[in-house]
Parts: C-alpha cells; sequence; structure tokens
C-alpha cells in the first residue's frame, strides 16, 4: 500500500505549536515541586481504588561505559542533573527534540463544570475518563495535547493523566513510590516515538507508554497504572452526571479544541522519529485497544470491534470482555477536533458480576449481556434490565497506534475476530 510520507518539519511545527516560547508565561506560577491541593491520604479499599502503591526499589548499577555511549548519542544532557549513568535502554534509541518542559505540563489544574464545558466541548470529542474513589473527571484531549501531562489529584490519589499524541496513547499513573510523591514534566526527549517524562524531585526520566524509569537515579522502578479510559465527552456526561472536567483555566495560552497534528492518525502514515522495526502484521497507525491477558499481551483492532462491537476473550484462564462503542472523534485528524472522523471508543472489563461471569453480544446495536437481557454502555454500566445499576470492574488497558504498542511489546496477539 501507498505510504503517505509525513514531512518532519510539519511533525516539528506541531510540536513546537503545543510548546512554550521563550516568552510564553503562564498566569499560573505553581511551584514545581507542589501540586494543586494538599497531599493525598492513601487510597482506600473500596473497589475501584487503584490499589497497592508500587515499592521503591534500589536503582540499577551505574553503567562505567555510558559516558561514551552517551556522546555518540542524539541525547542532549544541558542544563540536566539526571544521573546518568544509570539507564536500563540503549542512550541510541532516544532522541532530544525540544526543550525540557517546552510542551509545559498542569501542574495547577482547574475545573469546569458541565455547563460550562459544554460551551467549548461537543459530546463527539474525545476525553480520558478517570474515576477514583467515586470521583469521576474527564481530561479533554484537545487540551491533553498541548501538554501531555496533568499533575493531579483524584478519589484522593495523586495522579498524572498522560497522552502522547505521536502515539495516540493516554494512560495514568499514581504519582507515588514509597512514601514518595512525585510531580512529572515533559522532557522534550522521545523513544519508539513515545513521550518521556521526568520528575521533578530526582530528575529521572520514565517511558510513558510503559511506566518505567529509564534513565536516573530511580532507572529500573516501574510506577502504578491506574485504570482510565477514552471516551466521548458525551458518553463521560451520561455515565458519571456528579463528574467534572479538567477546564481550559491552564495558565497558559493554547488554541484548545484544534489539533496541530492534523492529519496524522491516517493508518498508513510512517510515525515520527520512530527508528525501530515496524510491525507489518498491522498498519502502523492503526487504532488499537491493548491489554494483557493472563500472561498474553493481545491487541484487538478497532476496525474489528467496530464490526462485533462486544468480545468475549479468553486467554491463560483469565476472562475478559472488549466493548465498542461509535460516537468519539480522532484528535489527530482534522484541524479542529470536533470536525475529525469518528473512530468510536473502547472499554475491557472482568465480565463478571457479583460472581456470575456473564458473556455479551450485540442485540438491535445494543451492548446486552445473554444471560439477562440487561444493557451496557461502553463504560461497563449496566443502563437497563435486571441488573442496571451495575458495573463491571474495569481491565487495566490503553487505546493505542499499532506501531507503539508493538514497539514495547513486540509478542503481542492480535485478535482476528470471530
Amino acid at each position: 500500500m501507498l505510504q503517505l510520507k509525513q514531512p518532519v518539519a510539519l511533525i516539528m511545527t506541531a510540536l513546537l505549536a503545543a510548546a512554550c516560547t521563550a516568552t510564553d508565561t503562564p498566569t499560573l506560577t505553581p511551584s514545581p515541586t507542589s501540586i494543586s491541593g494538599s497531599p493525598a491520604a492513601s487510597p482506600s479499599s473500596s473497589t475501584d481504588s487503584p490499589g497497592d502503591i508500587g515499592p521503591l526499589v534500589p536503582s540499577v548499577a551505574p553503567d562505567p561505559g555510558y559516558e561514551q555511549e552517551l556522546g555518540q548519542s542524539r541525547v542532549s544532557t544541558s542544563g540536566w542533573k539526571t544521573d546518568f549513568s544509570r539507564h536500563t535502554v540503549p542512550f541510541r534509541e532516544i532522541s532530544s527534540n525540544i526543550r525540557r518542559d517546552g510542551i509545559p505540563s498542569v501542574d495547577d489544574p482547574k475545573y469546569a463544570t458541565f455547563g460550562e464545558a459544554d460551551g467549548w466541548l461537543a459530546d463527539v470529542e474525545p476525553v480520558i475518563a478517570l474515576d477514583i474513589n467515586g470521583q469521576a473527571r474527564a481530561y479533554p484531549l484537545q487540551i491533553m495535547t498541548y501538554h501531555e501531562i496533568v499533575n493531579d489529584v483524584v478519589g484522593g490519589v495523586p495522579v498524572a493523566a498522560t497522552f502522547c499524541p505521536l502515539c495516540n496513547s493516554a494512560l495514568v499513573f499514581d504519582r507515588r513510590l514509597g512514601d514518595k510523591l512525585f510531580t512529572f514534566g515533559v522532557s522534550g526527549n522521545l523513544r519508539n516515538s513515545d513521550l518521556i517524562m521526568w520528575d521533578r524531585q530526582t530528575e529521572t526520566w520514565w517511558q510513558q507508554l510503559t511506566g518505567e524509569a529509564i534513565v536516573g537515579e530511580l532507572a529500573g522502578n516501574q510506577l502504578t497504572y491506574i485504570t482510565a479510559t477514552i471516551t466521548s465527552w458525551g458518553d463521560f456526561k451520561a455515565a458519571f452526571p456528579e463528574g467534572d472536567v479538567l477546564s481550559r483555566e491552564t495558565g497558559f495560552s493554547r488554541p484548545y479544541g484544534s489539533n496541530p497534528y492534523v492529519g496524522y492518525d491516517r493508518a498508513d502514515n510512517p510515525p515520527f522519529l520512530f527508528n525501530g522495526e515496524l510491525d507489518g502484521r498491522l498498519l502502523p497507525k492503526d487504532h488499537v485497544v491493548a491489554t494483557t491477558v493472563g500472561d498474553t499481551d493481545v491487541a484487538f483492532p478497532f476496525r474489528v470491534l467496530e464490526v462485533e462491537r462486544a468480545v468475549n476473550y479468553s486467554s491463560g484462564g483469565q476472562d475478559i470482555v472488549v466493548f465498542f462503542q461509535p460516537g468519539t472523534t480522532s484528535a489527530l485528524g482534522s484541524s479542529l477536533i470536533v470536525n475529525s472522523r469518528d473512530i468510536g471508543s473502547t472499554g475491557v472489563f472482568d465480565p463478571r458480576v457479583d460472581g456470575r461471569k456473564l458473556t455479551f453480544s450485540l442485540n438491535g446495536g445494543r451492548i446486552v449481556d445473554d444471560q439477562t437481557g440487561s444493557q451496557w454502555n461502553v463504560l461497563g454500566q449496566a443502563v437497563n434490565g435486571e441488573l442496571q445499576g451495575s458495573r463491571l470492574r474495569e481491565v487495566l488497558h490503553g487505546d493505542h497506534f499499532w506501531f507503539a504498542w508493538a514497539a514495547f511489546k513486540p509478542a503481542t496477539v492480535i485478535y482476528q475476530g470471530n
């Protein structure tokens, strides 16, 4: 198939459009080591709590030959206090592209009501949906595209909501390790085209797609994922009527709602600054929802899910169900996100309710369980029928471009459909 070459200049323009300029001074000036509000208490034991905080483990041993390898790489060390002697990946895999915090994280987030946000956020636009301990919050991708990281507290849990436009990867992490609380920023570096974050406490570099510390004092540590999903603003509002949404009052002036990466989501379009081997089983930017079932990494292509809508899947003794719902636009297509093509949204869940395993199918355009005929939405809530009010437990997953997931999980099994 003919591949449309994405000019490097166009992508660099997009990165710079999302970045601060030297004269871009935010109206808010939060401390680089603080977050909005007080340090959070530990999460409760409720079923929607993210669970145990990851341990802080000893770093990897220093590499005696790191200076030579670093000097031969495309990594800029200027201004960094990072311990580059400790690293878990080759420096040749990392490229420095824009200055540190050139794309500014949101460290003092403000929130809008549904009524306020409806004035600038269309029902079809994509948001990251996060629900912790009964508190639900939406992070619009029209804002995340220009900031990539929001340091926040939701349901009493300090979180980093993240989005890498180049990989279409939206992931949320607990900002704690052991007894340490971290705040994260955009390093300006990429690996496999994926965002590399940095923490402001130790200047360690972290891979967004894996949550791993790859360079610095904490190299070898792993952040704890928190389940989240990309869905439409309209579906979020219907599912969480008591929720709120990240406000456009970020302290920075950006053309929120516009897409600086116009046309980047074309499936056969090669990724930017990716030097690895592309996995040709799917097109590079095919949209997939990926998860780990038992010991198996599995990717479900959107174009298959769009047909089946509900997939019952088992591997290694673990059962999941994958839902697909039309009605969510791409954040990386048209110049205005609201006008982008409908790519849909997904949800991945444990199919059990009160210990009873359910199976699901499409009936009259609606997702229903085969046992009671109850209707379910893409966020795992029973909205009609005998089980109305029940909710499936969300399974950790992510919506990604195929090339990005495959680069980090090359042994992934691709669901081919029934």
